[in-house]
Order: C-alpha cells, then sequence, then structure tokens
C-alpha cells in the first residue's frame, strides 16, 4: 500500500473515531420525570328568589297613590368563589291606559327603599325612585354595597343574604289622574363581581 493510500486510510479511521465520540458512544446516568399540572377556574352563580309562586320579587295591582308594597327576596350565591359586588341594573317599561300621559313617567312615582339585610342592618340603606335607578351610573348600583354599609366580607360561596325593599306610589298631593290604569313591568338584573384574585 502506498504512503498516500495509507495517509488517507489513517485520515478516514481518524475521522470515524472523532464521528463515534461525537455521537454518544460514552453512557452517563439520566434520570427523567413528567408532572401534570391543572387549571380550574371557579364559577360565580347568582339567583335571586322573591316569595311568590313566580319567584317576582314584587307583582301587585290596583295600586293608588300613598300604597306601600314591602317585598323579601333572598339572593344566593351557589357558585365557589365568593362575591365582591353585585351591580343592580333596573329597566322598566309602562303601557299607559289612556295613550298619552302628557310626558309623565309613572317611574318617577314609584319610590324604591332598600331596607334591611336582615342578618346585618335594620334601617334604609338606599332611597331612589325607578326612574333614577334606571339611569344610575355603574359604580353607583352597588347592591351589597348599600345592604352591607361597607363590609368586606361581600357574599361568601354557598351563602346568602334575605333583603327587603319597600316600593311606594308617591302621592305627590297633586293630580295624578294621568296613571289611572296604567301599568310597569320592571325587570331587575343582578349582576355578580368577583373578589380580587390572591396567590394561590
Amino acid at each position: 500500500m502506498s504512503l498516500k493510500k495509507k495517509i488517507g486510510m489513517g485520515i478516514a479511521t481518524a475521522a470515524l473515531g472523532i464521528s463515534l465520540v461525537g455521537g454518544g458512544t460514552f453512557a452517563y446516568f439520566s434520570d427523567s420525570e413528567v408532572n401534570n399540572s391543572s387549571f380550574a377556574a371557579g364559577t360565580l352563580d347568582i339567583n335571586v328568589k322573591g316569595n311568590d309562586t313566580a319567584n317576582a320579587i314584587i307583582d301587585v295591582n290596583n295600586l293608588k297613590p300613598g300604597d306601600t308594597m314591602t317585598r323579601n327576596f333572598k339572593l344566593n350565591n351557589t357558585g365557589s368563589l365568593d362575591v365582591s359586588k353585585v351591580l343592580l341594573t333596573s329597566k322598566y317599561t309602562t303601557t299607559d291606559a289612556k295613550g298619552d300621559n302628557a310626558g309623565a313617567d309613572f317611574g318617577e312615582h314609584i319610590k324604591v327603599k332598600f331596607l334591611i339585610n336582615k342578618d346585618k342592618k335594620t334601617e334604609v340603606v338606599h332611597e331612589t325612585t325607578l326612574k333614577e335607578l334606571s339611569e344610575t351610573d355603574v359604580v353607583d348600583r352597588d347592591l351589597l354595597g348599600w345592604i352591607l354599609g361597607g363590609e368586606n366580607d361581600g357574599l361568601k360561596a354557598n351563602s346568602n343574604d334575605d333583603l327587603q325593599v319597600k316600593f311606594e306610589f308617591v302621592d305627590n298631593k297633586k293630580d295624578q289622574n294621568v296613571f289611572q290604569g296604567d301599568s310597569l313591568k320592571l325587570e331587575w338584573t343582578f349582576d355578580a363581581k368577583q373578589t380580587r384574585g390572591t396567590a394561590k
């Protein structure tokens, strides 16, 4: 074999050896472990139960100026998360029996007084009219803020609060004949908000 072939063979052998070393021919200890984690979101779930069979907070007729109606209702937190506030959105529609109330709004004559949370308060905590309540800015519609009077515990998961509200068809000592035969349908939406996030 010529010198040239011997040198070429030596280089090839060296290259093969390097490739084997680089290719991991050395054995070493190893260990691996798989860890499975999960994230599960909690639930916010509130419901409102009135006292009548349809669970309406109030359903009344044959009203006249000066009448008052006090009703109890239960605010239930059936979710897995605590509720920090409940925003109340109020909407209503009126039906004018005579077709024209000359600009008078029946909702302006219905006063609403949020009274006691039976286990926390004993006085009127918020007073407004249905018209004012329907126009109130979101920051002023925190039902728990009114009822709890600044308490920080909110509405805990799987708990409830007994609430009371008083409606009054205000007698303004003026001619209110324009409202005779009128009706008003009230819709209240209770929007629960979570408490602040915490370290887990």
